[in-house]
């Protein structure tokens, strides 16, 4: 296959699956920015997590939160589980990699407040035990995930949210999780600001 027309081949499967997926993904991707709407409205905190790829997207939403997106505006209560070193080596070394969310959620999360778990097959342990926990300090998760939603779907309880991304490549679902993070984004600020 010419190079070219590979590259051109990304671009439509990643448009098409948007495009297939666009009215399933709405009502989720609604209902996850009014939970965090609430949250932050009355004084919560968001904290998000994930692997790799969903790592930097964990990191990429809690900066557009606590910075800005598109508008002026106070910054939002969001924070990235994944940053410090410190803290994610010393779980890791002291206890185990699979605790290394669970643990700050723990320290970190209060009632009222919010969890962000990301991860593309929905079945990173690590995140998954994050959603545990988020569950025990009374918070309530949003459900980033891809293929059939995996541990991470049967791990929710009612008032969670899940969005999964029905596809089975790890690119294209990355993709539409970027963009359902902009769409969270954007209605989070339209419910604060209006047009």
């Amino acid at each position: 296959m010419d190079i070219n027309k590979r590259i051109a081949q990304h671009f439509t499967d990643s448009a098409e699956l948007k495009l297939k997926l666009k009215d399933e993904l709405a009502q989720p991707i609604h209902e996850a920015a009014q939970l965090f709407f609430n949250c932050v409205a009355n004084d919560g905190k968001i904290l998000c997590c994930g692997n790799g790829g969903s790592a930097a997207d964990a990191q990429h939403f809690s900066a557009e939160l606590l910075n800005r997106f598109e508008k002026e505006r106070p910054g939002l209560a969001a924070v990235a589980l994944t940053t410090d070193s410190s803290v994610l080596t010393s779980i890791a070394n002291d206890y185990d990699f699979n605790q290394i969310f669970s643990k700050q959620v723990n320290a970190l999360g209060l009632p009222g407040d919010s969890l962000l778990a990301i991860s593309t097959s929905g079945n990173s342990a690590n995140v998954v035990a994050a959603i545990h926990a988020a569950h025990t300090r009374d918070m309530r998760v949003v459900a980033l995930t891809g293929r059939d939603g995996g541990e991470m779907a049967a791990a929710l309880r009612e008032g969670d949210v899940l969005i999964c991304v029905k596809a089975k490549s790890t690119a294209r679902i990355q993709e539409v999780h970027l963009l359902s993070l902009h769409c969270l984004c954007d209605v989070i600020d339209y419910l604060l600001l209006g047009e």
